[in-house]
């Protein structure tokens, strides 16, 4: 009987836990909504918008995040079918992937520095580009510590319900940093 109790409140600890990761994921929607809002009403006032040809390694970054989210699916797949091994090696594929995404967008950075195009200036949508891809390395930061996470979990050999747990919270961070960076881009493509 105590123990059924203590799984119960177990589970409602973890659906409570996962709400916030929600309500989080949805503040975050709305801060970059705000800033692409901001971007769209300066450029119209402006009749500009940044007037960049942004960088190649904005396409390969985008390309490393979509294999990452791939692999992290693989990770939850592969301990839906208790296959531990391969969940770690996935897990750690994801974190290598984050990484060299960071590394791409800072690299990314560099290039538009050599072409003149720096934080401060003149044009407000080039520094937004700055700011949404710098805050969402903050995210990919975040997501990796989440990957990370889930990859001691495996270690530990946590019980089943937590180890789920870890991924799924893991998951869904991961795929929403995902998501909005392939927004950000295309947003900033089309707004160039």
């Amino acid at each position: 009987m105590v123990h059924s109790i203590k799984q119960q409140e177990t589970g409602l600890d973890y659906r409570a836990k996962k709400f916030v990761m929600w309500l989080f994921v949805v503040s975050s929607t709305i801060m970059f909504g705000g800033w692409t809002s901001y971007y769209i009403v300066f450029s119209a006032s402006k009749g500009k918008g940044h007037g960049l040809v942004l960088p190649e390694l904005f396409i390969y970054s985008t390309a490393v995040l979509v294999l990452s989210s791939i692999s992290l699916f693989l990770a939850s797949r592969a301990l839906k079918n208790q296959q531990f091994n391969a969940q770690k090696t996935f897990l750690c594929l994801t974190m290598v992937l984050g990484i060299v995404f960071g590394y791409l967008q800072v690299d990314a950075w560099s290039t538009m520095v050599k072409t003149g195009a720096v934080l401060m200036n003149n044009n407000a949508a080039i520094s937004l580009i700055y700011i949404v891809s710098g805050f969402h390395i903050l995210h990919i930061f975040a997501g990796i510590c989440l990957v990370f996470n889930a990859l001691m979990g495996a270690y530990k050999e946590l019980p089943m319900e937590k180890r789920t747990y870890r991924m799924e919270i893991a998951s869904i961070f991961w795929h929403f940093i995902d998501i909005l960076w392939i927004y950000l881009y295309v947003f900033l493509l089309l707004n160039s």
